[in-house]
């Protein structure tokens, strides 16, 4: 291989988690590699570009609330504008006899985005790191404890070491793609495999257009259905509403032949002809993309398992340690969690550590 095979830690995963950890490790002085399987960092942290100069469109993770502090410092650290979430208007109801406007908007709560998209953060991170640190294209496919200590880490380019390895990325997702060669507790195993994928099993839809025609006629750009195809509907503008956009969730299951024709007609059904022909269309699949849902993600539902103490302990001898949004104890499934779930694994990396120079310090005066 062209690069040292052998790190202090190796993280695997460039999305917010991933890249949070590895920001913290080589802050702290530790020889750290950061990789990510897709040819993108981000994860599920993806923006759009839009022909508005600074503007995008968030096709995964989207707001953050009060109390998010982590997020909230790393946008302001970082320059990354910031604005609040539009709420003004009316709501949409579809029901199978029509629709119905409802006063106010029912959906939205007081919320914030990022002007240029949610992925900005991810590429703050990143902008922090050496870049022989950060290595895409690069899937793991092999975790083993070493004889001698640390673990070995296989790649399509070959072996890597590491004393401590920062797994970030969806637990079900890598007991599925790693081999780990019934190396892990059985009871961890079996929590790794039932714990759900965050927006794993959703296709997000983001309609651009050439104004938020909507907001003029006094509606908020909300709407919940019970007809579908996208169940909740959100005004996804941008500040000042440009780009203008409006956004869908929906199950991933619905997504196929005749999608788009059936979301344009249901929203030009809420609200309006204008509705009916976006400037562009996205519709981001996340059960689809290999390197974010497992081959179970529409099966998996007990969202209970978010945050499980197991998930608190590094594994292999305390040199396997977790972190994804689905890992956090606090705020899961948001940007908040990923990057709490990121600063965890690497507090746990850098006490080992010192623990470890602790000991062989203790030893070596004993020997004296």
């Amino acid at each position: 291989m062209s690069h040292r095979d052998s790190h202090d830690v190796i993280v695997v995963g460039a999305g917010a988690s991933g890249l949070a950890a590895a920001t913290a490790l080589h802050a702290a002085g530790r020889d750290t590699v950061c990789l990510e399987a897709r040819d993108r960092i981000g994860g599920r942290l993806l923006s759009a570009p839009t022909s508005h100069p600074e503007r995008a469109l968030d096709l995964g993770a989207t707001w953050f609330w009060d109390g998010e502090e982590r997020v909230r410092t790393l946008a302001a650290h970082s320059g990354i504008e910031t604005f609040d979430q539009h709420l003004a208007g009316d709501t949409i109801l579809q029901e199978a006899t029509g629709t119905r406007r409802l006063a106010g908007n029912l959906i939205d709560a007081p919320s914030r985005r990022f002007a240029t998209g949610s992925q900005s953060l991810t590429s703050a991170l990143a902008a922090a790191l050496p870049t022989d640190t950060l290595r895409l294209s690069t899937p793991v496919t092999a975790i083993h404890p070493h004889g001698r200590g640390g673990l070995d880490l296989r790649t399509p380019a070959g072996m890597l070491h590491a004393e401590h390895i920062v797994l970030a990325v969806p637990p079900a997702l890598a007991l599925e793609r790693i081999d780990f060669s019934d190396a892990l507790p059985s009871d961890l195993v079996c929590l790794a495999r039932s714990t759900p994928v965050w927006m794993g099993a959703v296709a997000k839809v983001v309609a651009q257009y050439p104004s938020a025609f909507w907001r003029e006629a006094g509606l908020a750009g909300a709407a919940f259905s019970r007809t579908g195809p996208l169940q909740e509907i959100h005004d996804m503008s941008g500040p000042g509403g440009r780009p203008a956009a409006l956004f869908g969730f929906t199950h991933a299951r619905t997504v196929g032949p005749g999608f788009d024709k059936a979301v344009t007609a249901q929203l030009a059904q809420l609200f309006g002809p204008a509705a009916a022909t976006p400037d562009v269309l996205h519709v981001q699949d996340w059960s689809a993309e290999r390197w974010t849902a497992p081959s179970t993600v529409q099966s998996l539902a007990d969202y209970s398992l978010f945050g499980h103490p197991l998930y608190q302990r590094p594994t292999l001898e305390g040199r396997l340690h977790w972190a994804s949004t689905e890992t956090a104890t606090d705020h899961a499934g948001h940007i908040e969690g990923a990057l709490a779930s990121g600063e965890r694994a690497a507090l746990a990396v850098l006490a080992a550590a010192a623990g470890a120079n602790g000991r062989s310090i203790s030893a070596t005066t004993a020997s004296r």
